[in-house]
């Protein structure tokens, strides 16, 4: 989508007759098999309980190539990310898409490539990157966690190497956060009517819910093109204040149909 400007429904085909997607594809592109992967990762990092069923999960088939065009203009890539983050006030588990910078490593991770960033508060930034699909990076998986189970069976449990390598009882009681108390920065695309003040109204109720704007793009109209698209980059801002900003921009009658809501992550 993002070096040849194509659409999403043909680029998933191509890639199931490669073999890089399922036939039924749903697990992948609407994000639960990173969900099921994000769940064990946070268990393992912050020791707390395989909580799946509080993970926000958020797929990619909403991904128009017009969104890739303008994360690249600005400067990011779109990726589907799964996010788990110690915050103090609880853990974040999160999978959706994501504006990442182009400068980031993790953001040049293309085609099959998986890429899992951790960030230590010694070691700061290492990435873990290797082949995420097809059928031999797939068995090796597979076969590296039965090794692991026969292992674990069989060694000496006074020998064996904990599935939490430190307490976990440390961490049991922390909360998970519902994704509405989650922090982040938003790109938001919105179809607008082309005349004064239109502009105004929009970022009157972002201002009114302490809603910073970062930068905003106004696409030139063509040719009897009654409506243009807006992008608007934000700073940081409680998922909850921007919710409530995107219902009541989508209630403008200068607006035209849903505001296109996309993460931004600088991943510092």
């Amino acid at each position: 989508m993002r070096t040849k400007g194509r659409d999403f429904k043909p680029v998933l085909k191509e890639a199931q007759a490669l073999g890089y997607a399922e036939a039924d594809p749903a697990l992948d592109i609407e994000g639960v098999d990173a969900a099921h992967k994000l769940t064990i990762l946070g268990s393992i990092a912050f020791g707390i309980p395989l909580q799946f069923d509080k993970t926000y999960i958020e797929g990619i088939i909403g991904i128009d190539r017009l969104d890739v065009a303008y994360a690249e203009e600005l400067g990011y890539r779109i990726k589907h990310l799964g996010i788990t983050r110690n915050t103090g006030h609880g853990i974040e588990m999160r999978v959706h898409p994501t504006l990442i910078p182009k400068r980031r490593l993790i953001a040049n991770v293309d085609g099959v490539m998986n890429a899992v960033l951790v960030k230590g508060d010694a070691v700061g930034h290492t990435l873990y990157y290797g082949a995420g699909a097809g059928s031999f990076p797939t068995a090796s998986a597979v076969v590296a966690d039965l090794v692991d189970i026969t292992r674990a069976l069989t060694t000496d449990p006074e020998n064996r190497v904990p599935h939490l390598a430190f307490q976990p009882h440390a961490m049991a009681d922390t909360r998970v956060l519902a994704m509405e108390e989650v922090e982040t920065a938003y790109y938001l695309r919105m179809q607008a009517v082309d005349r004064p003040g239109v502009l105004a109204l929009v970022t009157k109720i972002l201002g009114d819910r302490g809603i910073s704007i970062e930068a905003i793009i106004q696409k030139e109209p063509g040719v009897e093109v009654k409506y243009v698209p807006i992008i608007i980059l934000t700073q940081r801002i409680q998922e909850r204040n921007m919710n409530e900003a995107i219902a009541l921009i989508e209630k403008l009658d200068v607006i035209r149909g849903h505001v296109t809501r996309i993460r931004v992550e600088p991943l510092e």
